[in-house]
């Protein structure tokens, strides 16, 4: 059992928030796969202790900017909401001035939206990190420190009345490059924060998300810390997630791009935590199926089915990965604007085609390394000069996604 302040996990999991992937229908998915392998291993997948146990692991919503969630944009109010049945709501916060990402915790907290804050620091896109952000952010030792103790400042001073504190945890990267690590440096600041948990993406932010994510260092932020640790990188099978935490002697394992258009995943992740050699492998009518639920889930969410089906275009490409679809229904289906033209669209395809081979393993673009982008002098010191004080303002975000 892996405890975040005193929140329980009665599977050591999390999903990764990605922007316009982990919205609530596709968390819903997720989770209810793996509640499903938590049957499958004879476990009990539902819990009485409503915001205090995760039986399943955490699911988190899309990466939320804290800008956006003070100024109440209402697409950010939108992407809050939760899936409906998850007993721990998990939201991630992004945002570059404490003053800022102190109030969105209090709001989070004081209006009851989440029972877990995850706060942001490995985002790897140029237009980001060249301002100072995400995965820059980190190099700058007084702007991180700022940051993660006024998170659980704030999230304290919120919690005030309650029987418990909402836990706030960070996500980060090994560094800017391999000549420049701050994960060591992370850890002590996140300790001496009151941080519950970490989460590294092993990689540093020179690899984006390119090449093979180095297990290595998370074995070594795990020795360098007592809170629990979970690790992040090319964890795309159940075998690659106990790989992991044997190697690394990591808590829990996050899981991304793994999962994109595959979010039976969970089942195996959740089934293999629990010692149960049952795997999810679908056949194409059973794709179909759940292509077209997760259909349905969006309109409910978006209340608009025309944006809702624009949003699932591309998980459905995901989804049919490896079967024998061609060429030119893949691009109808590219196309598609409405439910019920999506099912029978499916219903044309040989459904009765077994899972492949070829749908396991990594997904998502990799890309290659990328130079990183950063502001001028970012590197010449851990402390903020005045001029880029007067800046950092710039890599704040408006819009919650990435």
């Amino acid at each position: 059992m892996v405890k975040i302040g005193d929140i329980e996990l009665g599977t050591p999991l999390m999903l990764a928030p990605m922007a316009g992937v982990t919205n609530p229908p596709f968390r819903q998915l997720c989770r209810e796969f793996a509640e499903a392998g938590l049957e499958a291993a004879e476990v009990n997948p539902k819990s009485n202790a409503v915001g205090r146990h995760a039986p399943a692991g955490l699911y988190v919503c899309e990466m939320i900017t804290s800008r956006a969630l003070i100024e109440r944009i209402p697409e950010t109010m939108m992407m809050i909401e939760p899936d409906p049945d998850d007993p721990v709501r998990s939201i991630q916060l992004y945002g570059v001035e404490p003053k800022n990402i102190a109030r969105a915790v209090e709001i989070l907290v004081e209006e009851d939206r989440a029972d877990h804050i995850d706060i942001n620091f490995g985002c790897p896109v140029p237009k980001v990190t060249r301002k100072g952000g995400g995965s820059a952010l980190p190099w700058k030792h007084d702007l991180f420190a700022s940051i993660v103790t006024g998170a659980v400042a704030a999230a304290e001073r919120a919690s005030t009345g309650r029987d418990h504190t909402i836990p706030v945890t960070a996500k980060f990267r090994i560094g800017i490059d391999d000549d420049h690590e701050t994960f060591k440096d992370v850890a002590r600041m996140c300790g001496e924060a009151g941080i519950s948990a970490m989460t590294l993406h092993a990689r540093t932010l020179e690899q984006h998300y390119s090449g093979q994510a180095r297990w290595d260092f998370i074995t070594e932020l795990k020795e360098l810390t007592d809170m629990p640790v979970f690790g992040n990188g090319d964890v795309f099978e159940a075998d690659d997630a106990a790989r992991m935490m044997d190697q690394t002697g990591a808590d829990g394992v996050v899981v991304g791009r793994g999962c994109q258009g595959r979010p039976w995943l969970f089942f195996d992740l959740a089934a293999a935590a629990h010692g149960s050699e049952a795997r999810y492998r679908p056949t194409l009518r059973e794709v179909a199926d759940i292509i077209v639920r997760h259909g349905e889930l969006s309109v409910a969410h978006f209340n608009d089915e025309h944006r809702a089906i624009r949003e699932l275009r591309k998980h459905v490409g995901w989804y049919l990965r490896g079967f024998a679809v061609g060429g030119q229904m893949r691009h109808q289906l590219g196309l598609i604007d409405s439910v019920e033209q999506l099912r029978d669209m499916l219903d044309t395809l040989d459904l009765d085609q077994e899972y492949p081979h070829s749908a396991h393993g990594p997904r998502g673009r990799a890309g290659g390394a990328k130079r990183p982008h950063l502001p001028e002098f970012w590197l010449d010191s851990h402390e903020l000069s005045p001029q880029q004080a007067a800046k950092i303002h710039q890599a704040e975000i408006g819009v919650s996604g990435g």
